[in-house]
């Protein structure tokens, strides 16, 4: 057997758990390997994108029209605040002039350009995704792209990844439905994702979603009908969400949040910080909050859309992370793909740039263009900006444990093929289901998937319910 290593040839010590403070806490900056994993995975492409390369987006405004100040006092979520934004949307697997219509996640970042900073929402239009533990995330995207020996896209390493990851179950039903093919990107829910605190002016605490529910109805092309347009208009959705807003129909979708009480998050039936879990809406229903609208078209694709960047990190008062593995992974990465791939000077780029003044001790560098006064350092007694830590008051949290790899602690309902299921009982309809199977089938019909790999696509799927992997057993020709 070959054991993993690191760079240095320093043998491994997990390929699955990064290194917390106890099973639920947050990450460790000693941890070299997931830093030198997530750094390295940031360089391996110049200059596009890693993953989300192929894109488009647009500016609108955020208005918020109901009082949440009792769980936030984060100045954009007050009542009648009108904050500008920067919206991307994005294919994740696909190369910078792949399809737009491509099976795949849609990447959903929002920038805010609040009187406290930017704020960036990088979400997805699912509310889960593919694993809870960022050392896996540059092994799940390298069986998402292609092989090292013929450069090609391969259905069987694929199905190799997401079958060794039952985490993995709940998003690939997502994607494996309709929705893995928006007709368009107006036509598509999006979601933060992940887990956020939030704080009010008390200090009060609460974990926080965020759904974004488009306005213009959710429509999805049929794998056929998807299919065509990569041949024949592979820029659809670019072009759809430009020529919209060109004749005036400003998209727009209304903003909702789950909340729960901090305290909750403990002992909940299985654990809010999950990333491939939602919370049911019938523990925490949907608040809306207000709505958000599109209303202008970029006046330059490279300036505003390829040099644009999100950081999870941006987090003005108010708004926290949470304890989310994935989360906690992606604080560091996105900021450090940007360094990387746009400059370390990106955030005074005009499309990142916030709208109030910066105060930073940051300076110089390539493409610096902002030159600071003196002082360059701090503490200073000449007069040189502090920080106001009152601002954060109530984003502490008591954490203690063990320094230890390992996944989560379970709570009384973690799996992972309840939620999967559900989706299947519940929330398909009959014609989703049939597209559900079909789309299976013909994802892992693929001439390069192997005999014994579609024995585990069919495991798979009968994990997550027996109608499903029989359907799918049937349509592979397999018992």
């Amino acid at each position: 057997m070959t054991f993993t290593t690191d760079d240095a040839g320093v043998p491994a010590p997990s390929d699955h758990h990064s290194l917390s403070v106890g099973p639920n806490g947050p990450l460790l900056l000693q941890d070299h390997y997931l830093i030198q994993k997530m750094a390295h995975f940031n360089r391996e492409r110049v200059p596009e994108r890693v993953v989300h390369a192929k894109g488009g987006g647009a500016h609108g405004f955020l208005r918020i029209t109901e009082d949440v100040s009792q769980f936030t006092k984060a100045k954009l979520f007050q009542k009648g605040a009108e904050t500008p934004l920067f919206l991307r949307f994005s294919t994740v697997a696909g190369e910078n002039g792949s399809a737009d219509t491509a099976r795949d996640p849609r990447g959903f970042a929002l920038k805010f350009y609040t009187e406290d900073g930017n704020y960036d929402i990088v979400g997805n239009n699912t509310p889960v995704f593919f694993i809870r533990d960022p050392q896996k995330f540059s092994d799940f995207i390298h069986s998402q792209k292609r092989r090292a020996d013929n450069h090609l896209h391969d259905h069987n390493m694929q199905w190799d990844f997401w079958t060794l990851q039952p985490e993995s179950a709940h998003q690939v039903t997502f994607l494996m439905t309709d929705r893995g093919t928006p007709a368009s990107w107006r036509h598509m829910h999006g979601f933060g994702s992940h887990t956020f605190l939030w704080y009010n002016a008390a200090g009060e605490k609460y974990w926080v979603k965020y759904h974004f529910k488009t306005d213009q109805g959710i429509q999805n092309f049929t794998a056929a009908e998807a299919q065509a347009l990569t041949a024949t208009d592979p820029d659809y959705h670019t072009r759809d969400l430009f020529e919209a807003i060109k004749r005036g129909e400003h998209p727009s979708w209304t903003v909702n949040v789950q909340i729960m009480p901090f305290e909750a998050a403990a002992d909940y039936r299985f654990n809010p910080f999950d990333l491939t879990k939602v919370w049911p809406h019938s523990d925490y229903p949907e608040i809306t909050i207000g709505q958000f609208v599109l209303n202008r078209n970029p006046a330059n694709y490279f300036a505003e859309v390829e040099q644009s960047g999100f950081e999870p990190a941006n987090l003005v008062p108010g708004i926290g992370a949470s304890p989310d593995k994935m989360l906690q992974g992606r604080l560091f990465s996105y900021p450090d793909a940007h360094r990387y791939r746009i400059g370390p000077n990106y955030l005074q780029l005009p499309i990142n740039q916030p709208r109030v003044p910066v105060h930073s001790y940051n300076f110089d560098g390539p493409m610096a263009y902002r030159n600071p006064q003196d002082p360059v350092y701090t503490p200073n007694t000449v007069g040189g900006p502090a920080a106001d830590p009152s601002l954060y008051s109530g984003e502490s949290y008591h954490v203690a444990g063990e320094v230890i790899r390992s996944a989560y602690t379970l709570h009384a309902e973690d799996d992972d093929h309840r939620q999967p299921r559900a989706l299947w009982e519940n929330v398909l309809s009959g014609t989703d289901r049939a597209h559900l199977v079909s789309n299976i089938v013909g994802h892992a019909s693929a001439p390069e998937v192997t005999a014994e790999m579609k024995q585990r696509v069919v495991q798979y799927w009968n994990n997550v319910h027996k109608d499903l992997g029989q359907g799918v057993a049937q349509g592979l020709g397999l018992a």
